[in-house]
């Protein structure tokens, strides 16, 4: 019987599984597809997602790819750029890494620190005795064999989909913003461009306005990865066509980009995202929930590649303690300390989510923003998740003065296209 068992292998599994080793667990990770495997994502990586890079001794490994030293926010034909800024914690950097590179490396780094890796292996069931989870039922795909893995702990991290965490109990409250996003890489002179860019007023090619925010992450190959979000706090959200989005955003592109819309490398992808902390419950008698599986999504900008690695450390560490002192409460800190760390950010973010789904306050607000550089920057650190520990008080200031916006629209007008 193995100490740990993780189920998925991208960001939240591969860090758990790393974290693990490190406290010298015999720890076994299971990933449906094989190494590398595609993923729709936006690609970027923020100084909080660059930090648990480092930890994991991954420094040297990111200077093969592009880093990028902040953003450049574009709408109502203004341009501001912004730095990272500088943090006592996190770097004033970050990278935009495709999935494919950047989960394959991670895992790797896994199996060198001691965990066992079983690609290409899906997590079918879980194994229950006595009400508690002793492992899982998979299948391995390279020889059609299925087999059963027993662990006295389980940490699931198979994604936004998570059905192993719902054959669980888990389930998402649908009361928090839900995001969905697609995006495509297209050719571009521009693929090393030091700045990842936002969009933060789209408009289609008849210069009629369109809902959600997008985004140009240049990549560093050759290519830059082009995406167009929205959350559910929009009313139509579900009716929206994400490809004719995705289409009029690739074709309004700003022209130093230099792309041709009609080429995209390979077609466009999308998906639904849980956002804010969203899924639960986040524990159980002996097991635990992280990363996309947990909703542990930015509601700002669809991020959680560093809130997945942040989530799965912690879950791995408490894993080890309940072990170290055969004490099994251990790991019912979880959801405490999630919420210590998390709860103002999400708190400030899902409330800000009503904002975003109502277009004409979007639109005002933004004009607003764009008047000034110092606004923009604030609104940067807010939205990374980069506020500095002397800036706390000011957050609780941004949540009350967002909260007191949030109640000057009412829900008809907040749930109106604009």
């Amino acid at each position: 019987m193995h100490d740990l068992l993780v189920i998925g292998g991208g960001p939240a599994g591969s860090s758990a599984a790393y974290w693990a080793a490190e406290h010298g667990l015999d720890v076994v990770f299971v990933e449906r597809k094989s190494f590398p495997r595609e993923k729709t994502c936006g690609d970027g990586i923020t100084p909080r997602g660059v930090k648990q890079l480092h930890d994991m001794g991954l420094t040297d490994v990111l200077t093969r790819y592009h880093r990028v030293d902040g953003l450049r926010a574009i709408a109502h034909n203004r341009t501001i750029e912004m730095k990272w800024p500088d943090h006592p914690i996190y770097p004033n950097f970050g990278y935009v890494i495709r999935r494919a590179e950047l989960d394959t490396f991670v895992a790797e780094n896994a199996v060198r620190r001691g965990a066992v890796l079983r690609s290409h292996t899906e997590a079918l069931a879980p194994l229950l005795r006595n009400g508690m989870v002793v492992g899982a039922t998979v299948r391995d795909h390279d020889n059609d064999r299925t087999e059963d893995i027993a662990a006295r702990y389980v940490i699931v991290a198979d994604g936004s989909n998570s059905r192993f965490g719902r054959a669980l109990g888990t389930a998402r409250d649908r009361s928090y913003p839900q995001g969905m996003a697609i995006r495509g890489y297209f050719e571009s002179p521009m693929h090393d461009d030091p700045w990842i860019e936002s969009a933060l007023d789209v408009r289609d090619r008849a210069g009629n306005s369109l809902p959600g925010y997008g985004w140009i992450f240049p990549v560093g190959n050759g290519t830059i990865n082009v995406g167009i979000g929205l959350l559910s706090t929009f009313r139509d959200w579900k009716s929206i066509n994400t490809t004719h989005l995705m289409r009029e955003f690739a074709a309004t592109l700003p022209a130093h980009w230099q792309i041709d819309p009609e080429s995209p490398v390979a077609p466009p992808t999308g998906g639904r995202l849980p956002m804010g902390g969203s899924v639960g419950p986040k524990v159980g008698p002996n097991w635990l929930i992280a990363g996309d599986a947990a909703g542990s999504i930015n509601p700002f900008n669809g991020e959680g590649i560093d809130y997945a690695y942040e989530t799965g450390r912690l879950a791995a560490t408490l894993v080890a303690e309940a072990l170290a002192t055969g004490n099994g409460l251990a790991i019912q800190e979880y959801p405490r300390l999630l919420d210590e760390e998390f709860r103002l950010y999400f708190k400030v973010a899902r409330l800000f989510a009503k904002i975003i789904g109502n277009p004409r306050l979007m639109r005002e607000l933004t004009r607003v923003g764009m008047q000034s550089h110092s606004l923009m920057e604030w609104a940067l650190r807010i939205m990374a998740n980069l506020l500095r520990p002397d800036e706390l008080g000011p957050a609780e200031a941004a949540y009350k003065a967002i909260a007191v916006l949030v109640r000057l629209v009412p829900d008809s007008v907040a749930a109106t296209k604009g």
